[in-house]
């Protein structure tokens, strides 16, 4: 652990031979695979009255149309409905937004089945739409527990009186829009059935997780499910759940016994089914004493939600933890649309609530005439804010102060709109991140020793980040023997299951696992396994959990050039300096940081859902007017962290840094806009237009 380690599915990706979901090899006895291509509701809500596949099932090459109607008749159970309405699919007329699966065509072409979807024939009768966010909306209502099983609404002291008696108040509202996540792989299903057991191979951030959704919705033991996911482009968030498509493209190949069953979505249903991060209105109060110490923080937020499922977007929650005060309040208010149910999007909540939550300390500071940086130092608490419990460890205040100077800061003119070079205005912000560290108990690692080299298998994820390369370093270290002779198997449910990756949780979870199984081989077998030596181990909770509050922090680093005619806008510097622990490979860890980083340029300045409120779809639906960051936008980025020993998060001390990178850049970059030309945009993306 700590050496840069090359990725070990490095050259399989490099020469194409790493195999994603849709290129996974599959037994198709009954005959070669078969495409599905769906057809999609245009309504954003309402009951099919009719659907006519006639013309479909003439076209040569179709094998069937899969409707409500026809499944009903098929002599299949139905569905089992579950807490997650979502994978529904097929069984029932109604329809709750706009891009919602009504059939599916299996054809032996994908050219066929696309074909087959066009001739099918669907009339509705509509009822009243809600597909317009308004925060005023009057069926919006407080959601009562977050995505993270954190009370959605938490209060200390009395706000309201502190912010009226405090030196110095300020009131903001910040707004972020709909957001969507855009891995280069799609969201991908493979299935076939055997009998009562069904193959899926899935693109996925969590095989043990996907194998419980689909056993508990076609009613089947887990063991009847195998769930394959050797390779994802990506995920983000959207892959760590299964959405509709994998329910249809399952439900599809029931209906063709022994033949294979592949579903990819396009580009634009990517926008439509698979979920993203729901649009935020974001109050913000802060009240300060005449030095800057801060005496009260309401952090108020109205989400998006859906009617067909609820999600509350945590954007206050950081607020809950980045600085002390004895006086405050957060809280959620949802506002539930005719529209697909978002879902988790990296660093869901602490990504737009620290785009609100640092913008209002950086105004809290002018108000202050305070250097922003100094604000925040001010304000480190020495004990969580709400829970009390004291820090595994903090390094907020050590990642400031070594940014600031790596950054050059003190040399910076505080006064908004005063550097203007070449026609443009540059300025420079800065901004606090977070993230919490996860271990989640539950993972077995199994531990094989064969012909001189370990076997180490886990039901693991790899969607980018590295986890092949970083638990195999894990793994050589605790076995105490080189890299060379361990191999890592993951994304299987044939292994031993693991934990889903997602919030930053995956080294911590299975790492720890990892570990506690290397240490029962060698407790076994010491240092001289017989071949078919094996042990595993079971993953537990933290022991500390409860007792300490243990979380990454970072300081993001910005400057920003504003064209003095134009508005255009540019990004020439970032740093992030991170206090994420020990860094177990730092190629690795660099490389997510600075994705994260991308990111958040790509938040604050271009990424937007655009939603025609007249139907609730999302217009922009493609790369080409969906922006993203490209190389052109990027300038120079620094990535840079400090040495932090945590022996209580994990044995291996280590803390997620997969979305922590994200956390704070919009905000920083938000902040250098403001200190370039004196122009406060409260809300993203920002545009040239702002400015103008």
């Amino acid at each position: 652990m700590g050496t840069s380690l090359r990725r070990v599915e490095g050259p399989a990706k490099v020469t194409g031979s790493a195999r994603y979901a849709a290129e996974a090899p599959i037994a198709s006895p009954s005959g070669p695979p078969l495409y599905l291509r769906p057809v999609q509701a245009t309504i954003p809500c309402g009951r099919i009255t009719h659907i006519d596949t006639s013309a479909a099932l003439a076209l040569p090459g179709v094998v069937d149309v899969l409707t409500h109607d026809s499944l009903s008749a098929s002599g299949w159970p139905p569905l089992i409905k579950t807490d997650n309405s979502e994978l529904f699919v097929l069984q029932d007329r109604d329809v709750r937004y706009r891009g919602q699966y009504i059939a599916a065509v299996l054809a032996e072409s994908l050219e066929v089945a696309q074909e087959g979807t066009d001739l099918v024939t669907v009339t509705y009768t509509e009822t009243r739409q809600h597909t317009a966010f308004s925060e005023h909306a009057s069926d919006g209502y407080t959601a009562n527990v977050l995505p993270t099983a954190f009370p959605a609404s938490s209060a200390a002291g009395d706000p309201t009186a502190a912010l009226s008696d405090a030196a110095v108040t300020i009131r903001r509202t910040y707004t972020t829009p709909v957001e969507h996540h855009g891995p280069m792989e799609p969201h991908t299903t493979k299935a076939r059935w055997d009998g009562n057991r069904v193959e899926v191979h899935e693109s996925s951030q969590g095989v043990g997780e996907a194998r419980r959704s689909i056993a508990q919705v076609f009613g089947l033991e887990p063991e009847a499910v195998t769930v394959r996911s050797s390779h994802v482009g990506g995920g983000f968030g959207t892959k760590g759940f299964l959405h509709a498509g994998t329910i249809l493209a399952v439900l599809a190949a029931r209906q063709v016994p022994g033949r294979s069953v592949c579903f990819a979505l396009s580009r634009r249903e990517m926008f439509e089914t698979v979920g993203y991060r729901p649009a935020t209105v974001q109050h913000l109060a802060l009240g300060a004493s005449a030095d800057g110490r801060l005496v009260a923080i309401t952090h108020d937020v109205v989400a998006t939600s859906a009617r067909s499922g609820e999600f509350a977007e945590p954007a206050a929650a950081i607020s809950r933890t980045m600085y002390a005060a004895p006086h405050r309040r957060t809280s959620h208010r949802l506002v539930p649309l005719d529209r697909s149910v978002p879902t988790y999007m990296r660093a869901p909540g602490e990504a737009p609530g620290s785009f609100a939550a640092e913008c209002a300390m950086d105004e809290l500071a002018l108000e202050l005439s305070l250097d922003p940086i100094e604000l925040r130092v001010r304000n480190e608490p020495s004990v969580h804010p709400e829970s009390g419990l004291p820090f595994s460890s903090r390094g907020l205040v050590a990642c400031l102060r070594q940014g600031a100077e790596r950054f050059g800061w003190a040399g910076r003119d505080p006064a908004p709109r005063s550097r203007l070079s070449d026609g443009w205005w540059h300025g420079t912000g800065v901004a606090a991140a977070t993230y919490p560290t996860k271990r989640f108990p539950g993972s077995t690692a199994n531990i094989r020793f064969e012909r001189g080299h370990y076997l180490v298998e886990i039901g693991a994820a790899d969607m980018g980040q590295g986890a092949r390369t970083v638990l195999t370093q894990i793994a050589a270290d605790a076995l105490g023997t080189d890299v060379e002779r361990v191999t890592v198997a993951i994304g299987d449910t044939d292994l031993p299951p693991g934990s889903l990756g997602g919030g930053s949780s995956g080294t911590t979870s299975w790492g720890s696992t990892i570990v506690e199984a290397a240490g029962h081989f060698r407790d076994k077998w010491g240092n001289d396994a017989e071949d078919g030596a094996e042990a595993d181990a079971i993953g537990t909770e933290n022991p500390w959990d409860g007792k300490l509050e243990m979380d990454s922090y970072g300081a993001q680093f910005a400057e920003v050039a504003v064209h003095a005619d134009t508005g255009e806008i540019r990004v020439p510097r970032l740093l992030g300096v991170f206090a994420a622990g020990r860094i177990i490979n730092p190629a690795l860890a660099r490389s997510q940081l600075c994705g994260g980083m991308i990111w958040g340029l790509s938040m604050a300045l271009h990424e937007e859902s655009v939603v025609d409120p007249r139907f609730g779809h999302v217009v922009n639906h493609d790369f080409a007017s969906y922006h993203i960051a490209s190389p052109a936008d990027i300038g120079v980025i620094d990535v840079e962290w400090i040495d932090e020993d945590d022996p209580y998060v994990n044995p291996m001390g280590a803390k997620g840094v997969g979305e922590i990178g994200i956390v704070g850049a919009a905000a920083a970059i938000a902040n250098a806009a403001f200190h370039a030309t004196g122009v406060r945009i409260r809300s993203l993306p920002i545009t040239m237009d702002a400015f103008l």
